[in-house]
């Protein structure tokens, strides 16, 4: 391809004036051939494969590095996807948590409430039962004593043998002292 158009160069100048911009000189041509020539066989004994294998060395890293890339960015989407189903999971669990922290402190507070209403009854019904064992025990007191009274008032009635007036006397005077006590 170079040599056409080396040739039509040639013709074409070959009208042209001497001394001209367009000037051709076959010789210089030749040897200017000759040397492109040889520089090109040069160029692919000792430096064409190294740049080839450079670009080709080039062209692999590149491809490798998108293909690493590629890999890693459809590893960092499964990290991604994976870490916000662990997330997902993660929220879920604790809501569950939460929500059986809430059924178990309800279930504690009515389990307190019931023992408390349970722990006041039984009070209640034990003081009560206290209250009525102590007025049966103050009214069998009151039984006894007013027994003791009622045969000492009888006793003092017969010893004196009085008329009316003196036993209503002493009967009262005997009550007087038993509100005063």
């Amino acid at each position: 391809m170079i040599l056409g158009k080396t040739l039509g160069l040639l013709l074409f100048s070959a009208g042209e004036a001497p001394g001209s911009p367009l000037d051709v000189n076959p010789g210089l041509i030749i040897w200017t051939l000759v040397t492109v020539a040889l520089l090109l066989i040069i160029l692919k004994k000792l430096a064409w494969k190294p740049i080839l294998n450079s670009l080709n060395e080039r062209e692999n890293f590149i491809r490798e590095s998108l293909e690493k890339a590629e890999k890693a960015r459809i590893e960092a989407e499964k990290l991604f996807e994976q870490n916000k189903e662990n997330l997902k999971k993660a929220e879920a669990e604790a809501q569950k948590i939460i929500e059986q922290g809430r059924q178990y402190a309800d279930k504690l507070r009515d389990q307190i409430l019931e023992d408390s209403k349970q722990q006041a009854k039984r009070m209640i019904e034990e003081a009560t039962q206290e209250i009525e064992r102590k007025n049966a025990e103050a009214f069998s007191k009151l039984k006894d004593q007013v027994a003791d009274i009622a045969v000492s008032a009888a006793e003092k009635i017969l010893r004196e043998n009085l008329d009316k007036e003196k036993q209503v006397k002493i009967i009262a005077k005997y009550l007087e002292d038993l509100s005063k006590n």
